[in-house]
């Protein structure tokens, strides 16, 4: 429980009007989102204060406001019959208060990381506890410095919470785990993205294995054992921490047998305390095998039978803009276009090269924060185009030239490869050349905003 009294003492807060007795149960940074009851906390951003915002969330009924010093120093605030109190800064007393509420909870946490699939695996993870536990899960992104506090401020009675951590930078999913303190640690795998920031893998590796920070020495780390990186941490570290390892390629706690990949699920078998089981997935593609074994994995620590895991594992709803098959009345969409990595690419291609529709596109945008890589990882998706035979190739953007460039190289026919600067063009494009039986896939970085041509067809 967190009350205004409490973030004044912890934050040094100064109390403007309203009574320090009151209870905050729910936090919210953004006044679209807010609810009746909900306090709201005034977040620094690139562009304004959200301080200035604070009226609109007092009009919608916010039982709270939380105000940085920098704008109450430059601004007159009006009282208000609610609290209105002012830290100096408003980042650092939301970390305050998530480190107090921490402190205070019987909550089981489960930290979910790696380059590719968090959110996916969170998903899964949280369709299978669900089953018997209360559980909470990140809404949306809600992955970094302000989400992860966000998250956990919200938990009221759930028996068990999975927080899902993402990254830039060394040092960024430290101080997430130190917040989180996870009794089951989660590394899905180690790719490239952010490469550009961090220079190699193997720096991307230590910024992930940062989730043993605020883990003790009786949790449990599950890792994915066909990562070459994790493969050699589990290796050196099997005698030093608890580790728990899954696999489709290397022999694992929790290995997957009998893959079958159809257009649009997934079954595999697996063996558990001597007795095979058949796991049913919903969802196409080789990823969500992972997606389900670490599930799997989570489910049996959590002390869940077979049964419940895999009705969890076959009734998982992911979220939106990953894979989310639209079927229109002539065509089909599987918009993936949260966000892109050169794994996630190669993955979504696998998928769509997999369906059964008379022509396969794929529009493919920019990979972002890729640095000096970026047209090597580029070139190497043009190679997975040209290799799944994809009948026509859109690329938006400027370094995606590159995927186009190097679908032709590898034998692609040019007249099926169109290169484009904005999402215009290729709306433009694709409504005249869209045909009845064709299937589309849009993937690209999130900043691109591939979701505005599935909005726009």
């Amino acid at each position: 429980m967190v009350y205004v009294k409490d973030i004044i003492s912890l934050c040094n807060g100064k109390l403007l009007c309203g009574s320090k007795d009151v209870l905050c149960k729910n936090f919210v940074k953004d006044t679209r989102e807010l609810e009746t009851g909900d306090t709201y906390v005034g977040m620094i951003g690139e562009k304004q204060d959200g301080s200035s915002f604070y009226q609109e969330a007092i009009l919608k009924g916010a039982n709270c406001v939380i105000l940085s010093e920098e704008y109450y120093n430059t601004h007159e605030i009006e009282r208000e019959d609610i609290p209105i109190v002012v830290v100096k800064d408003t980042l650092a007393c939301l970390t305050l208060l998530t480190e107090y509420k921490r402190n205070h909870l019987d909550t089981y946490f489960i930290g979910v990381t790696g380059s590719v699939g968090k959110t996916s695996t969170r998903d899964m993870i949280y369709s299978v506890l669900s089953r018997k536990y209360s559980t909470l899960k990140n809404e949306k992104n809600y992955n970094n410095q302000i989400g992860v506090p966000l998250t956990i401020l919200k938990i009221d009675k759930e028996d068990v919470a999975i927080v899902e951590m993402g990254m830039n930078q060394l040092g960024e999913i430290e101080a997430l785990s130190n917040l989180v303190r996870p009794h089951i640690g989660v590394i899905t795998n180690i790719g490239t993205a952010h490469i550009g920031k961090l220079g190699s893998r193997e720096n991307i590796c230590k910024a992930k294995l940062e989730i043993v920070a605020g883990m003790n020495q009786d949790s449990f780390l599950v890792l994915n054992n066909d990562d070459d990186l994790l493969h050699d941490y589990c290796e050196k570290n099997k005698a030093k921490r608890k580790i728990i390892t899954i696999g489709i390629k290397e022999k694992s706690d929790f290995y997957a047998q009998n893959i079958v990949l159809r257009e649009d699920s997934t079954t595999f078998t697996i063996l558990v305390q001597d007795r095979e089981y058949e796991v049913y997935i919903p969802i196409p593609g080789k990823a969500f095998v992972y997606n389900a074994l670490v599930s799997i994995a989570v489910g049996s620590l959590l002390h869940m039978n077979m049964e419940m895991i895999l009705e969890g594992i076959k009734n998982t709803s992911i979220t939106k803009k990953r894979l989310e098959i639209i079927e229109r009345d002539t065509y089909t969409i599987i918009n993936d276009s949260y966000n892109a990595s050169e794994d996630s690419m190669r993955a979504s291609l696998e998928v769509l090269a997999r369906r059964r529709e008379i022509r396969k596109i794929a529009v493919l945008g920019d990979m972002l924060e890729l640095g000096e890589f970026s047209e090597e990882i580029h070139r190497t998706i043009g190679e997975v185009v040209a290799k799944e035979k994809i009948d026509l190739l859109i690329t938006v953007g400027q370094d995606s030239k590159y995927i186009a460039m190097s679908a032709k190289e590898n034998g692609m026919d040019k007249s099926h490869i169109y290169s484009f600067h904005d999402n215009k063009e290729v709306i433009y494009f694709l409504k005249k050349e869209l045909k009845k039986g064709d299937v589309l896939l849009l993937k690209a970085s999130n900043r691109l905003n591939l979701s505005e041509i599935v909005e726009k067809l």
